[in-house]
């Protein structure tokens, strides 16, 4: 890659927000394909739950990072997703392609935008409890003796905070500053624009969710849990989480009848994207782009793909 700084385009917002159809037309557009940001499209048995973009909706688009791992896997981590992003972005832009993150899972865009460098601090958990038995004000000294910058960034009293840059010493060799020093430098090869999609009306979008629960059970929603549950993945459902199977596991159990399964699904998923928008609005260099509804026609739909062109081209 040459010293020009690539632009990424990331496309973030609540769910039920409009981010598939409005990445899938940038990319159009944009000769672009697609890396999600969305911590349940990963698994491969969770489809209609998850709003996965069918096929037909893709619109010869590729995709990246959906269907990678199973329920059955232990887990999936956030450094995980970062290494995975970073190396499709790569193949991406090798192929003279550019590249959207599309996804509400705020989580895994912002780390992968700021390359957060992660290290295994648990495969040291001896050298962790030898540094907790120690005074607050010693440890302090200990990180001073070898990264006075982290040192004066760190209150003395923040002791997991302290322990854990002693601990990245000690594992990398190299200290805290030196490895934040290297993700700013990675983090700089590339111009990121992120775009977060908001409704001003919050009951419009509370309108789609409960639109798009209802669409999920007309799909059928029901039965995919069903076959995972006589498959016997509950346990593994519960781990993850998933809003949509979880209540209807609920039912299967006799928990709850059917309606307050589906009501559960909406109501769970409201309270979902309120967090979401908690967390996007933290955001001051991200870019708002207030929606209109996408259902009300081709002109909105159009006039938000040239809102979000203009951004785009600044």
């Amino acid at each position: 890659m040459d010293n020009k700084k690539e632009k990424i385009t990331v496309i973030c917002g609540p769910t039920a927000s409009g981010k598939t159809y409005v990445s899938i037309e940038l990319a159009k557009i944009l000769n672009a394909e697609i890396i999600s940001a969305d911590s349940m499209q990963i698994y491969k048995e969770l489809n209609i739950g998850t709003a996965k973009p069918a096929t037909e909706e893709m619109s010869g688009i590729k995709h990246h990072l959906i269907d990678i791992v199973s329920i059955k896997s232990s887990g999936y981590s956030v450094a995980e997703y970062v290494k995975a992003a970073n190396d499709c972005v790569k193949d991406i832009l090798g192929r003279n392609k550019r590249v959207i993150i599309c996804g509400g899972t705020g989580l895994y865009a912002d780390h992968f935008i700021n390359n957060t460098q992660f290290t295994e601090y648990e495969n040291d958990i001896e050298y962790r409890h030898e540094l907790e038995k120690f005074s607050n004000e010693k440890l302090h000294d200990m990180l001073t003796q070898i990264d006075i910058k982290s040192a004066e960034n760190i209150h003395p009293n923040n002791k997991k905070r302290v322990i854990r840059a002693l601990e990245m010493y000690k594992i990398t060799g190299k200290t805290k500053t030196e490895l934040d020093e290297l993700s700013n430098a990675e983090k700089s090869r590339y111009d990121f624009i992120k775009l977060t999609l908001n409704y001003n009306d919050r009951n419009t979008l509370y309108d789609r969710i409960n639109r798009r629960v209802d669409s999920m059970i007309e799909s059928g929603l029901t039965n995919e849990v069903i076959k995972l549950y006589e498959c016997g993945e509950e346990d593994n459902i519960r781990r993850i989480g998933a809003i949509g199977y979880v209540e209807i596991l609920d039912w299967l159990n006799g928990l709850c009848d059917f309606d307050e399964a589906v009501e559960k699904i909406k109501q769970n998923t409201r309270n979902y994207a309120k967090r979401q928008l908690t967390w996007f609005r933290r955001d001051d260099a991200a870019i708002t782009v207030e929606m209109p509804d996408p259902d009300c026609g081709e002109d909105y739909k159009r006039k938000i793909i040239e809102n979000c062109l203009n951004y785009i081209n600044l």
